[in-house]
């Protein structure tokens, strides 16, 4: 099967539960299937969502409408495993993981697909492990994990699949990119403290900053379309939940408070709601809160 960033957490999904005050309000759950699901992610246009399943048996990237209605495989004829998907940010694209298997394991590349699944093309051919592809705001690059280099590094490349940049050079682990809307910024997961931090730094992979300090993990971060929060995944409470935070590292505050596993946080267009993935049912299903 696949292979996933973190693996420790790729088996564990996020929900969402009771928070402390008014900061947000009850979620509600989107599909009731329990099937296996992560990497959640909100159209930008907000009329949809994306996310890996695994379904009779295949993974592959699957859509829905922001209702939870017409649910609906991308890529219904490609039984190679694919996953962790991201929208281009006028929701006309999709840039995904492809894994070509090989024995126990698989070559993993960066392709696209548009989002209606036609014209699915070769992006970042296999050359170790290509993984967490992520749109920049302005679609004209694309960040991604590889371990060409030796470890998991975060690099960069433009719509074409080239003139490819290295941002990360560090012995530790740096997985997870996530562009800030203004597209300046990068904020990313890195072990090089000794456990999961997120850390941000400059697009062009300068000055580095670490924004959580925690004996747990800390991971998965997604920037609001505002650019003033980032929501992310900790299991700093005992279990993993979904939490928030100023851009600059401060007001952590847990938003999910349930004894599930919630994980894969992904904003809403207009920066009011929070959806995410959560056990909290029994299976893996999608649900959606309002943030204040």
């Amino acid at each position: 099967m696949a292979r996933t960033i973190l693996p420790a957490i790729a088996l564990l999904t996020v929900l969402c539960p009771p928070c402390l005050g008014d900061d947000k309000d009850e979620p509600v759950r989107l599909t009731r299937d329990g099937s296996f699901k992560q990497h959640l992610q909100w159209s930008p246009d907000g009329k949809k969502f994306l996310f890996t399943r695994i379904h009779e048996g295949q993974m592959g990237l699957w859509t829905m409408s922001a209702d939870g209605g017409d649910l609906k495989a991308l890529l219904p004829e490609q039984k190679t495993p694919h996953f962790d998907g991201h929208w281009s940010h006028d929701s006309k694209k999709i840039v995904f993981v492809f894994d070509i298997l090989q024995g126990t394991d698989g070559k993993l590349q960066i392709n696209t697909v548009n989002a209606d699944g036609s014209e699915p093309k070769n992006l970042i051919p296999h050359k170790a492990f290509e993984e967490s592809p992520r749109w920049s705001p302005d679609g004209k690059r694309v960040a991604w994990v590889s371990t060409r280099d030796g470890n998991q590094e975060i690099y960069t490349a433009d719509a074409e699949g080239k003139d490819l940049k290295r941002l990360t050079n560090d012995v530790a682990l740096d997985n997870n990119p996530n562009w800030s809307p203004d597209g300046k910024e990068i904020v990313f997961t890195s072990n090089r403290a000794g456990n999961y931090e997120i850390y941000k730094m400059q697009a062009d992979g300068s000055k580095p900053t670490r924004l959580t300090n925690n004996p747990a993990m800390d991971c998965w971060p997604a920037w609001s379309p505002d650019g003033k929060r980032i929501a992310f995944t900790s299991n700093r409470d005992g279990n993993y939940e979904i939490y928030v935070m100023n851009a600059d590292g401060s007001d952590q505050r847990n938003l999910t408070n349930d004894k599930g596993q919630d994980n894969f946080a992904t904003w809403s267009p207009d920066g009011k709601k929070i959806a995410f993935i959560s056990n909290r049912g029994g299976g893996y299903d999608v649900y959606v809160m309002g943030v204040k």
